[in-house]
């Protein structure tokens, strides 16, 4: 069973390691550059000054950082916001933590945050997160055709949504 709280200073070096790792970046909608570790913590400050725009959590399994789950450009107004996920930590990758983080993360958006729509973009090459996504009741909205350039070629992106009418307590 994971954990998740608020990322921390002390957890930015391990996630700048991870966002350097072009392994962990390729099935993410980010694109893959060298970030410096001074670049990740003015984003992590940045983040700490507007924590009212994301909320981006540590996935902790038995204690040990292993990735991120977010929500990001949160529009009150609309009562949206946009998720995204990293398990950084290859070891823990393909073991069900995904889902347990998503979970977590949905929760708190819909019965917290009193969100309407969660949405997500997905490469739509990378199968196993859309069955993970379908699974958990986010309905595929559309293709994005060759909007990404990844890995020296654009490719499609998946959008894809659950709204809080749709979305089953786990």
């Amino acid at each position: 069973m994971i954990q998740v709280r608020e990322i921390i200073t002390e957890d930015v070096p391990v996630i700048n390691q991870w966002r350097n790792d072009p392994e962990v970046m390729q099935y993410l909608t980010n694109q893959f550059r060298y970030i410096g570790l001074e670049a990740d913590r003015n984003w992590f400050a940045y983040y700490q000054q507007h924590r009212n725009e994301a909320v981006r959590l540590a996935i902790l399994d038995e204690g040990t950082l292993v990735g991120t789950v977010q929500l990001t450009q949160i529009d009150r107004m609309n009562q949206q916001a946009e998720y995204s996920i990293m398990i950084g930590e290859k070891n823990h990758q393909s073991k069900g933590l995904g889902r347990q983080a998503t979970q977590a993360i949905l929760k708190h958006g819909f019965l917290d945050l009193n969100l309407h729509r969660i949405y997500l973009t997905v490469l739509t090459d990378n199968e196993r997160a859309i069955r993970l996504y379908e699974s958990i009741g986010f309905q595929r909205e559309g293709i994005y055709r060759k909007s990404l350039f990844k890995n020296g070629q654009f490719v499609d992106v998946m959008g894809m949504s659950l709204l809080r009418d749709e979305y089953q307590i786990a």
